[in-house]
């Protein structure tokens, strides 16, 4: 491989790619739910609102390597889903190639966000959102703020990714709020918090020496397992209460599918898990994977909903 070709594949690999998966899956979340409640799809609007989205997500990966450097060079038990990309602890890319893209990459999501609102002229909503969406993204590991370090890392992303960006793609749609969409989200929320904790098991010696503070490294791991566990098992025990709340059955149904990979997840974690190196690999994955395969779920019955 040439030396510029191995530079573009570090860069792609920098921005982490693998992960944005889960911004269409939840902003299409969102949009779909909106056209199960009879609004029309504008194509062009759900084009510009996905752009707000993925630009963010981009960005904040590219700033989370960049600003989480020390960290990552601290750690030595990265996994494929923590760490970061290791790109930069690796050498690959100078740490000014990743604050440039991030930057570059704010620069496109506050524009396209600006685009949006253009085109929804008079919707009040839409750029509020949008800025909240890109500003909570990028404070969550750039000074002065450092939201990971403060206790409400893992609450801001959970809020951003799981909350805001479907809530985003519902309102392009329908210009209004339903209570459905908040009820849908609700389990996703939980599910994206406790995927977090269990990423940050394999990381958290890292993080302590680089003075990235998460909820594993303020809190201790024991305490972390058990947030955990609670949180998993909170997040499908109450699909029942949610249905009977408002969110449609069948969008419940479907997401209680899920819930024996949620229940064998928190019974490891419960039994020690988390502690063991040889299991980080197995349990970030399937705490990636419920959250994900939930949410495709939800989309799924909330498409077959559209009428």
């Amino acid at each position: 491989m040439s030396m510029r070709l191995a530079r573009v594949v570090a860069f792609i690999k920098l921005g982490r790619p693998q992960f944005l998966v889960g911004g269409f899956v939840l902003y299409g979340l969102g949009a779909a739910t909106a056209a199960a409640h009879g609004a029309p799809v504008n194509w062009r609007l759900y084009l510009w609102g996905q752009l707000v989205i993925t630009a963010t997500q981009l960005m904040t990966h590219y700033a989370n390597d960049y600003f989480d450097l020390d960290a990552d060079r601290a750690n030595a038990t990265p996994t494929r889903w923590s760490g970061g990309s290791r790109v930069l602890p690796g050498g690959a890319l100078s740490p000014s190639v990743a604050l440039a893209a991030a930057l570059v990459l704010a620069v496109g999501a506050l524009g396209a966000a600006v685009a949006l609102a253009t085109l929804m002229w008079g919707t009040p909503l839409v750029l509020p959102l949008a800025l909240l969406v890109i500003g909570l993204s990028w404070a969550y590991s750039a000074p002065p703020l450092r939201l990971h370090s403060r206790g409400v890392g893992e609450l801001t992303t959970a809020l951003v990714v799981t909350f805001l960006t479907p809530l985003t793609g519902y309102y392009v749609q329908a210009r209004s709020l339903v209570r459905a969409l908040f009820l849908a989200v609700l389990p996703l929320c939980g599910l994206q918090f406790a995927m977090l904790l269990a990423i940050e098991f394999p990381d958290a010696t890292g993080d302590e020496a680089g003075g990235k503070r998460t909820l594993v490294v303020r809190h201790g791991p024991e305490f972390a397992a058990r947030l955990y566990t609670g949180v998993v098992a909170a997040s499908f025990l109450a699909l029942p209460l949610l249905a009977w709340a408002g969110l449609p059955a069948r969008v419940a149904a479907a997401a209680a599918l899920l819930a024996p990979i949620g229940l064998w997840q928190a019974t490891r974690s419960a039994r020690g898990g988390f502690a063991d190196p040889a299991r980080w690999e197995s349990l970030a994955f399937w705490s990636v994977a419920q959250l994900m395969a939930t949410a495709v779920a939800e989309l799924a019955a909330t498409v077959m909903a559209i009428g």
